[in-house]
């Protein structure tokens, strides 16, 4: 079922989603994280990749540094959770990770008003009875591409928004 949602989560994104011209400047390289620098809990929680740690690129190093402190601040049952999301990650198809990597990457070069727009858009959708979801899932899965572009525009001016171009 949460498998399901993160799709659906992922689908509704894509609606969402605008076309913007502009690229972002690249981001700065990350810096090397030295093993030494890392917290003891650090070094507990990171230990299968002690031997290895000083041929890590400095992007990975700084990743598991950041998400082995955002682990140890956790409390028990976000990490209960945080597992159990990445168990259903980790048993998704590789091409259905490309897809959803993808569209987390289209969602983050989002302008912030238009994020909070997509995340009320989400919390909206999960208001919704499992029955109106599946209808409303089902609908947009029946549709013509031309269809949904109409979607799209009812929904859009409901809401006010001006009309966004999509991406190539």
């Amino acid at each position: 079922m949460n498998a399901l949602r993160c799709v659906v989560a992922a689908g509704l994104l894509m609606l969402a989603v605008p076309a913007f011209a502009q690229t972002e400047p690249a981001p700065a390289p990350a810096q090397a994280v030295g093993w030494a620098n890392l917290s003891p809990a650090q070094q507990q929680l990171l230990k299968p990749y002690a031997g290895q740690w000083a041929h890590l690129p400095p992007e990975r190093q700084a990743a598991l540094a950041r998400g082995s402190q955002r682990w140890i601040a956790m409390p028990p049952e976000q990490r209960a959770l945080a597992r159990q999301r990445f168990q259903q990650w980790r048993a998704l198809p590789p091409q259905q990770r490309a897809l959803l990597r993808e569209r987390l990457e289209r969602f983050r070069s989002l302008p912030p008003e238009q994020q909070r727009i997509v995340r009320d858009n989400f919390r909206r959708f999960q208001t919704l009875s499992p029955e109106q979801r599946s209808s409303l899932r089902q609908r947009w899965q029946n549709a013509t591409p031309a269809e949904r572009q109409k979607m799209i525009a009812r929904a859009r001016a409901r809401r006010g928004s001006p009309a966004l171009e999509r991406r190539p």
